[in-house]
């Protein structure tokens, strides 16, 4: 029987698919991305404080995730409002920082249980901010931005859509019989085509499974934090994206969505790492700039919290046990004095940017 986009779709095929999914061209750009995203880990473990990481590159992940659902905000903003005085954000920042929340919360779950049904409805929630739960009315669709036509309209009932997660769940664990041997890799991609097309939510799938992406990479060892910045490759080839999306599931077109899966992850693990070594860079230029032009002031723990803080505020010094309120406002303003922070005055509170640092976060 033909797809009908119109029509629920209730036959979406339990995983395993029929065809093979580990061809050789799949296998081939496989051993490219486990070998990008085995560097990426060991560049992340050169950086002590995993604060500087965790702070940062999830921020940018956030954006570029929120942006792909035309929730688009800045990288200053989010920086800005994280953590402090959320609500005076825009709803765009507000909607983004959640994400960022989100793939946190989900990170610390994974200590105490494997990805599950209920770690995607955790997170979700995050996500919206509401209490979310699996879809228990019809009538969602998807439509074409631009004509609003409907291209898809994924299955409907709480009970199916729970007994689609539950392979969902075995497949990417390779619990289902002759799935054990298959590649984590290849499992997160064809997982996501999986939960994206169970779209088991009224809103706010395509952001929670770009976050379970990540936290199974952790939860498989390949990762040991979310730091993968996927979310920019959708991003830049976001029509490819939905384009295969779609094609697997009017064509059963497996090889070319594995292939862009497995190349954003060569690709994005790359970009992440040359990021990576370039904060650790930073990093101890301008540890040693403040151990020669602030030796009175300096530690380590200091120069780290200016990369954990790059708004840093005189509570982030307080909070992070360095100094009492008075003393913290005299250590800031003197890594201005000596150029690695600059003071600005938002409202009736002074912020200290570390700029060389979120240049290079922002550069491309």
């Amino acid at each position: 029987m033909a797809f009908n986009p119109a029509k629920p779709y209730n036959e979406l095929p339990a995983l395993p698919p029929g065809a093979e999914l580990e061809s050789r061209l799949v296998l081939k750009a496989c051993i490219a991305a486990r070998a990008a995203v085995a560097e990426l880990k060991a560049a992340g473990q050169l950086i002590p404080n995993q604060g500087v990481l965790v702070n940062t590159i999830p921020l940018l992940e956030a954006q570029a995730s929120s942006e792909i659902e035309n929730i688009v905000t800045t990288t200053d903003q989010m920086f800005l409002f994280d953590g402090v005085n959320e609500g005076e954000a825009d709803p765009a920042t507000k909607e983004a920082l959640r994400y960022r929340t989100a793939l946190w919360e989900g990170y610390q779950a994974l200590k105490a249980r494997p990805l599950s049904t209920n770690t995607v409805v955790q997170i979700c929630r995050a996500i919206k901010g509401v209490d979310m739960d699996i879809r228990r009315t019809p009538g969602t669709t998807l439509s074409n931005d631009r004509t609003r036509q409907v291209i898809y309209t994924p299955p409907e009932g709480e009970s199916l859509l729970r007994e689609k997660l539950a392979n969902w769940e075995q497949w990417m664990h390779g619990t289902l019989p002759g799935t054990a041997e298959i590649d984590p890799l290849v499992r997160m991609a064809a997982g996501h085509y999986q939960f994206e097309a169970i779209h088991p939510f009224t809103d706010g799938n395509g952001r929670t499974g770009r976050v379970i992406n990540l936290l199974y990479l952790v939860e498989q060892g390949l990762l040991d934090i979310p730091v993968l910045y996927l979310s920019r490759h959708i991003l830049r080839n976001k029509a490819d994206y939905y384009s295969g999306l779609q094609s697997v599931t009017e064509t059963g077109s497996w090889e070319p969505w594995l292939l862009y899966m497995l190349g954003g992850v060569t690709e994005t693990a790359r970009w992440t790492m040359n990021k990576i070594l370039a904060v650790r860079g930073l990093l101890e230029e301008t540890t040693e700039r403040m151990r020669r032009d602030a030796s009175q002031i300096y530690s380590r723990e200091l120069a780290e919290l200016v990369f954990v803080r790059p708004y840093c505020r005189i509570t982030h010094v307080v909070e992070a046990g360095l100094a009492k309120r008075q003393t913290a406002s005299v250590y800031l303003k003197q890594l201005a004095a000596i150029g690695i922070l600059r003071e600005h005055k938002i409202g009736r509170e002074k912020i200290f940017l570390n700029p060389t640092f979120i240049e290079l976060l922002k550069r491309d």
